[in-house]
């Protein structure tokens, strides 16, 4: 039996809980797996048996008993075949269920590839994700996700490119903490929606689409038709069955035949439409099923269920109705059955109408439907993460803008065991803390480790931290500028252009944290130094706070000039006769030995 946080012993690490849930679910899938196999050959039993008994009763006389067979035998046959569609959807479950608690035990691991990157969502000229790893391989979009569907991937991507109001906020970490220990109930959300193939296509197109003219506003003739053309035509067959004039179905099969032929082009359209959206209105079918049947009790959480329950019936109800609407569109695959179907019941007109009139009742409240599927997997997928490092704190968002105060705070995409934690804080806007560092020191890594935590608490989700308390604020950082071939640009002109970026971010009255890696590193060290610090002095005047990395151990000097405003930290490394050894820590004061001479000789390259 899968374990729970609710039903597992306190001695279970989420690691001992995920490798459990692996073994107990692949004990399941064999036990369906042998099922399935079971009722299969029971399928191919009953259809040997059908036929030959049908044949064999035939062939002596007995055709009231043959016919009767035959029905008994179909009969069976297709009560065993749903049956046995269902315990495939069992056994699939199980695979989906092992799958996903492997990709558990694989993040904890470090072992992100594979998994979604988001690189659909990279932004080099975004405030922060760039430079922070939010996106791409081995990023913070990996180690968070567990969405299936296009518009969840888009609303985590969101919580994480722009910070949310304090209030909304609050909501959501409420909303995680309800769902953190519900670890079979969110594993399940997962694997419903994985059923199906094509779940994660975009369904903005068929929504944009369902927004657009009818094809009966201007067309009520033809609609007039579709109830009287399939009566004639099934009327004329019987007649000319029992002798009449084949005219009578020939003439209305002719004339649904010519406007088939007619309107093709708008057919086509609503098959495809229909047959790209099929999967996707099965996954939300689903997960809407499974979201309706669960008590929430937070705020947030209650009130997205609610939203679904604001038209009488169950949303899931609405949705498996399309399904099954777009569903029909795909008798077009047989294409004798299609051919058939179209031109003596006009099939493809039938349903378009079908669609049409769930469009004029239902069509605006779809999309509301859909984006609360996608806010339940960003929560989801916020509530995993937590769960699977219970180490993790959840930050305390406070109404105080450029607060920053946290202890052993760490970087959430380095899965060493001797991951380095540091201490560290700020209060209040006009505060730099100026960071000098030897080369590999870990003054980067650092910076990076207080960006992606801070953007992780601003969405919502926990950080890898003892403790954090932290405001609102715009988050921005400078690290990873480079040349624009394309428009002719440097990287020192890019890099002005980024800061320039800042610059202007500053003026717009929003508290804004920066975190600026090696400014101006591509001009001499006289434009440099003097750069820094009228860059420094600039934002001490402006509603901004941040981290300034260095080589130039003047700038220290403005720790005198702006006291209590400009505080100097280093990291620090130790040449130990061949060996340049690095603690990682965070250290105040200037940084005390630098080792760029040491690592150019360790590499073969001369300094003298």
């Amino acid at each position: 039996m899968p374990v729970s946080s609710a039903t597992r012993p306190l001695r279970l690490s989420p690691a001992e809980v995920f490798a459990d849930n692996l073994t107990a679910y692949a004990a399941e899938e064999q036990h369906f797996a042998t099922r399935h196999r079971a009722v299969g050959w029971l399928r191919v039993f009953l259809f040997v048996a059908g036929a030959g008994g049908t044949w064999w009763l035939f062939e002596r006389g007995q055709n009231a008993l043959a016919v009767g067979w035959l029905v008994v035998a179909y009969v069976l046959f297709l009560l065993v075949m749903r049956w046995h569609g269902r315990i495939g959807y069992q056994l699939r479950q199980r695979q989906l269920l092992r799958l996903i608690n492997q990709e558990e035990l694989d993040r904890l691991g470090g072992k992100l590839a594979g998994l979604d990157e988001g690189q659909r969502y990279a932004n080099a000229a975004h405030p922060y994700t760039a430079d922070l790893d939010v996106f791409g391989p081995h990023s913070l979009f990996q180690l968070l996700s567990r969405t299936t569907s296009r518009l969840g991937q888009d609303a985590l991507a969101g919580w994480l490119q722009t910070p949310a109001p304090l209030e909304q906020l609050w909501l959501r970490q409420q909303a995680v903490a309800e769902l953190v220990p519900d670890v079979v109930w969110r594993q399940h959300w997962q694997a419903r929606a994985r059923h199906f193939p094509k779940q994660s296509d975009d369904p903005r197109p068929f929504l944009q689409w369902m927004h657009a003219p009818d094809f009966y506003a201007q067309r009520g003739w033809l609609l007039g038709l579709l109830f009287v053309l399939p009566p004639l035509a099934l009327l004329g067959s019987a007649l000319w069955l029992t002798g009449w004039s084949g005219w009578l179905a020939g003439g209305p099969f002719l004339a649904m035949y010519a406007l088939n032929h007619r309107f093709r082009k708008e057919r086509d359209a609503v098959f495809e439409r229909s047959m790209d959206m099929y999967d996707v209105l099965r996954a939300y079918r689903d997960q809407l099923l499974h979201l309706e049947a669960r008590p929430c009790t937070t705020p947030y959480l209650a009130s997205l269920r609610n939203r679904l329950l604001e038209r009488g019936a169950p949303a899931s109800r609405y949705v498996a109705r399309l399904a099954r609407i777009a569903q029909n569109f795909s008798l077009r695959w047989s294409t004798l059955a299609g051919f058939f179907a179209n031109n003596l019941l006009m099939w493809d007109f039938f349903w378009m109408w079908r669609l049409e009139r769930w469009k004029h009742q239902l069509g605006g409240a779809l999309e509301p439907w859909l984006e609360v599927v996608a806010e339940v997997e960003a929560l989801a997928s916020l509530a995993a993460t937590q769960y699977a490092n219970p180490e993790w704190a959840v930050p305390e968002v406070v109404n105080e803008p450029l607060t920053f105060e946290s202890e052993a705070l760490a970087h959430p995409l380095i899965f060493s065991p001797e991951r380095v934690a540091n201490n560290f804080g700020t209060v209040g806007a006009g505060r730099t803390a100026l960071i000098t560092g030897s080369n590999m020191s870990g003054k980067t890594t650092f910076l990076r480790t207080v960006g992606v935590n801070l953007a992780l608490a601003l969405a919502g989700g926990p950080v890898c931290a003892r403790s954090l308390r932290c405001g609102p604020a715009q988050l921005f950082t400078a690290m990873r500028t480079q040349d624009n071939l394309a428009e002719s640009t440097s990287s020192f002109y890019a890099e002005l252009k980024r800061l320039r970026q800042l610059l202007d971010l500053t003026e717009q009255g929003q508290p804004v944290f920066f975190l600026l890696d090696e400014i101006l590193k591509g001009t001499n060290s006289r434009d440099r130094h003097d750069g820094a610090r009228g860059l420094i002095r600039q934002l001490h005047r402006r509603p901004a706070s941040g981290f300034v990395s260095t080589h130039d151990l003047e700038l220290g000097d403005l720790e005198q000039e702006l006291p209590g405003f400009v505080t100097n930290y280093s990291f620090n490394s130790e040449i130990i006769g061949d060996d340049i050894r690095f603690d990682y820590r965070l250290t105040p004061g200037l940084c005390r030995e630098f080792n760029a001479s040491k690592l150019m000789e360790l590499m073969g390259i001369g300094t003298k």
